[in-house]
C-alpha cells in the first residue's frame, strides 16, 4: 500500500490520498477506505458523498443528511451513498434512545455535542454566548428535547423559493410522520418514518400549566396547534417519541439504521470533513481526517474521497459555511486572512445566523408532584421506570417533562403592558399575521440548567418556566478565523438582542409565565439565585411559598428598577434553543444567497447544501420538524436531478 490509492472505473477516477507518513492506525483507515471504494466500483452506478461533519447544528445537520441519505438509498439500492460524521455512531445508545436522559448530552463533558462560543457581546452584558450543536449520527435529532413543533405553512411561503411553497411541502410533511395521537387529522400525516405522540405518560404539572392559562391567561384550548395555521391557544405538547416502544424517533434510526441490509449506504463515523476537493470548479470528493474528539489515538493524516456525481454538504449552519470557506468558496477578505486562495466569490457564506432566544427560569414544585427530577438524580424510581419501560414502553422513561405550551400573541392589552420599543415590530410583521406566533410559553417538570448559569440545587421537586422568542430580529454570523496560536478557529457572532425590539418579549415572558406560575397548584415559590435580582424591598422579590395564590389575585406590580432587574437578567441569561439557520441561505445571489432552489451552490457545479443552513428566513417551531422537511425535500431534487424514479 503507497501513499496513494487509486482504482479506475468507466474512465473516472476514485482516489483516497494520504499523507506522506502511513502510521499502522493511519494504515488501517486507508484500508478500510479502501475496501469500500473497491466495492464501489465493482457494483456502483452512482457515487454520493454526504458530508455531516464537525461541527454539525442541535436540532439540523445530521438530520437532514440521515433523511437525504436514507431516502435516496430507498429510492434506489444501487446507489452508492458514504455518510461522513465527525461524532460516533447512535445505534441504540441508551443516551440517544431513551428520551428521558436528553439533558446529559448538555452535560459540560458530553461528546454528544459540539460546544460553540460565540463572541462576547456588549448587549450580553460582556457575556460569550454557548450554543450546543448535534455531535453524532443522526445529530440534533439524537440530542434534541424531542418537541413536536410545526411552523406555520405561511413561514415557506414568506420564503418566496420555487418549489418550496407550503402547497409543495405540506405532503412531504405528512409524508415524514405517523401521528399516533389522533386520527384524520388533515395535515398530519399516518404512515412516515417518524413517531409522534404524547409519550409514556401524562404529568401533571401540564394540566395545571393549561387549566392557569384558559382561566387566568383567558385563551381558549385547542388539541393540536402543529396544524400549520393555529396559534394563541393553549394545547398539549406532542413529542418526538414513538407511542408503543417509548423510544426517540430520530433521523438516523428510522432513515439510516433501518436500513442496515443495504452495503451501498455506508455510515463512516469519527471522520472530520476539511474541505470540498474541485476540479474546475467541479466537485470530486472531500478531504478528511480522524475526529480528534471521536478517534483521539487516530493519526491525523488528511484523506481524500472522490465522487462520479455529487457531493451533498449537510453539516448544519455551523459545518456547511465553514467547509465552504476552507474550500474557497466566500468573502475575499475572510479567505485572505486566513490564507486560502479564492474559488468562487460569494459574500453570503456564513452571513444570515438565525436562531431564537430562550429563557429558562426556575420554581420549587410541592413533594407529591410528580417531576422529573428523581430520575435524573438516579434514585430508586429510575430502575422502577426502566424496567416498565422495558417491558411496555411506557413511564417517565418515555417522557421529556414537557407536556403542554401556548403559541403566544400579546394581546391588547398585553401590547399595552410592553415595551413601545416592539411596537414597530408588532405593527410590520405580526399584527396582520395571525397565524405568527411571537414566543412559546410552556412549563417543563423538573430543573433545566441554563447553559450560561447553572445552579447547585438542592434534591427536590423543581419547574422550570420556559420561553423563547420565534422571530427575533438580530443576526449573526459564522466563518472561518485563524486564531493568535496558528490554528483554525470560529468567528461567531450569535447577535442576540442586538435589536432593542428582541429584549421585550422576554421581558414580558418573565412576568407572564411568572404570573401562570404562581397559580398553578404545585407551586411552591421561586428558586431565587434563578431569578432577576429584584432591589431590596420590592414587591417582586424572589422565595419560597406554602402553596399558590388565588388565581383572581392582584399581578405582581414592577417598578422602574423592577424592570431594568428584569432586563439585565435577560441580558445575562438568555440563551440559544438550538435553533440555529440560515448561514448558507437559500437565496438569489445577489440579495446574499449562497445556494439556489435546487440547493447548488452558486459559481460551482456537483455540489449542494442541504441542512437548516439554507433557510433564508426564521421559521416559527422547534426546527426538528423543518430539518425533516428540508432533507425530504432535497431527497427528491437529487433524485431528479440523477434520473432516479422517488415516486
Amino acid at each position: 500500500m503507497g501513499d496513494e490509492l487509486t482504482a479506475l472505473h468507466s474512465g473516472e477516477d476514485y482516489k483516497i490520498e494520504a499523507g506522506l507518513k502511513v502510521t499502522p492506525s493511519h494504515q488501517c483507515l486507508i484500508q478500510s477506505c479502501q475496501n469500500s471504494i473497491s466495492f464501489l466500483l465493482e457494483v456502483s452506478k452512482y457515487y454520493l458523498v454526504v458530508v455531516y461533519p464537525v461541527r454539525t447544528s442541535f436540532c439540523t445537520g445530521g438530520t437532514t443528511a440521515c433523511v437525504v441519505a436514507g431516502r435516496l438509498a430507498a429510492y434506489d439500492h444501487s446507489l452508492r451513498i458514504l455518510i461522513l460524521e465527525a461524532g460516533q455512531h447512535s445505534l441504540n445508545e441508551p443516551i440517544h434512545v431513551q428520551p428521558y436522559q436528553y439533558p446529559l448530552n448538555q452535560a459540560p463533558t458530553s461528546t454528544t455535542v459540539t460546544f460553540h462560543i460565540g463572541n462576547p457581546s456588549p448587549r450580553l452584558n460582556g457575556r460569550a454566548p454557548i450554543v450546543p450543536c448535534g455531535r453524532c449520527v443522526g445529530g440534533g435529532s439524537c440530542v434534541n428535547f424531542m418537541v413536536y413543533t410545526r411552523a406555520p405553512a405561511s413561514d415557506y411561503d414568506d420564503w418566496g423559493a420555487n418549489g418550496w411553497e407550503s402547497e409543495n411541502l405540506i405532503p412531504l410533511m405528512k409524508k415524514l410522520e405517523t401521528y399516533e395521537v389522533q386520527p384524520d387529522c388533515p395535515t398530519h400525516g399516518y404512515d412516515g418514518p417518524i413517531k409522534v405522540s404524547s409519550g409514556g405518560c401524562k404529568m401533571g404539572i401540564s394540566d395545571e400549566f393549561i387549566h392557569v392559562g384558559t382561566t387566568y391567561h383567558q385563551r381558549q384550548y385547542a388539541d393540536d396547534t402543529d396544524d400549520l395555521k393555529t396559534c394563541n391557544t393553549y394545547s398539549p405538547w406532542r413529542k418526538y417519541i414513538d407511542g408503543t416502544t417509548g423510544r426517540r424517533s430520530d433521523a438516523a434510526h428510522h432513515y439510516v439504521y433501518n436500513q442496515a441490509h443495504n452495503p451501498n449506504l455506508q455510515v463512516w463515523d469519527g471522520k472530520r470533513v476539511r474541505r470540498i476537493i474541485f476540479e474546475d470548479k467541479r466537485a470530486v470528493g472531500v478531504e478528511f481526517t480522524s475526529d480528534p474528539v471521536s478517534c483521539p489515538d487516530a493519526d491525523q493524516s488528511l484523506c481524500i474521497v472522490r465522487a462520479a456525481k455529487l457531493v451533498v454538504i449537510s453539516a448544519g449552519t455551523f459545518g456547511s459555511p465553514t467547509i465552504l470557506e476552507r474550500s474557497g468558496i466566500g468573502a475575499e477578505a475572510i479567505l485572505k486572512r486566513c490564507g486560502i486562495e479564492q474559488l468562487v466569490d460569494l459574500p453570503g457564506v456564513g452571513e444570515n445566523y438565525q436562531d431564537h432566544n430562550l429563557v429558562l427560569v426556575p420554581y420549587l414544585a410541592a413533594d407529591e408532584a410528580v417531576t422529573m427530577d428523581a430520575l435524573w438524580r438516579g434514585e430508586s424510581i429510575l430502575q422502577e421506570s426502566l424496567a416498565q419501560w422495558n417491558s411496555s414502553g411506557k413511564s417517565l422513561i418515555a417522557q421529556n417533562g414537557i407536556d403542554s405550551k401556548i403559541k403566544w400573541r400579546p394581546d391588547d392589552e398585553e401590547m399595552k403592558a410592553m415595551d413601545a420599543a416592539f411596537q414597530p415590530r408588532w405593527k410590520e410583521f405580526f399584527q396582520d399575521r395571525p397565524d405568527k406566533a411571537v414566543a412559546i410559553f410552556n412549563v417543563l417538570a423538573g430543573y433545566s440548567p441554563p447553559l450560561s448559569r447553572p445552579l447547585s440545587i438542592l434534591p427536590r421537586n423543581y419547574i422550570s418556566a420556559s420561553y423563547y422568542s420565534l422571530y427575533p430580529v438580530s443576526v449573526g454570523s459564522i466563518h472561518i478565523k485563524v486564531m493568535e496560536n496558528g490554528k483554525e478557529g470560529v468567528d461567531f457572532t450569535t447577535g442576540f438582542l442586538d435589536d432593542p425590539s428582541d429584549i421585550v418579549p422576554l421581558n414580558f415572558g418573565y412576568k407572564k409565565t411568572r404570573e401562570i406560575l404562581r397559580r398553578m397548584a404545585s407551586y411552591r415559590g421561586e428558586v431565587a439565585a434563578g431569578h432577576p435580582d429584584f432591589p431590596e424591598g420590592s414587591a417582586a422579590a424572589c422565595g419560597e411559598a406554602s402553596g399558590p395564590v388565588d388565581l383572581n389575585a392582584s399581578d405582581i406590580v414592577y417598578t422602574a428598577e423592577d424592570d431594568e432587574a428584569i432586563s439585565q437578567f435577560h441580558r445575562d441569561l438568555v440563551q440559544t434553543i438550538c435553533h440555529s439557520l440560515g448561514t448558507c441561505a437559500m437565496k438569489p445571489e445577489a440579495d446574499k444567497g449562497v445556494v439556489d432552489t435546487r440547493l447548488n451552490v452558486y459559481g460551482v457545479s456537483n455540489l449542494k447544501v442541504a441542512d437548516m443552513s439554507i433557510s433564508p428566513l426564521n421559521v416559527g417551531t422547534n426546527t426538528y420538524s423543518t430539518a425533516l422537511l428540508i432533507g425530504e425535500r432535497a431527497a427528491i431534487i437529487i433524485a431528479e436531478d440523477l434520473g432516479i424514479n422517488c415516486v
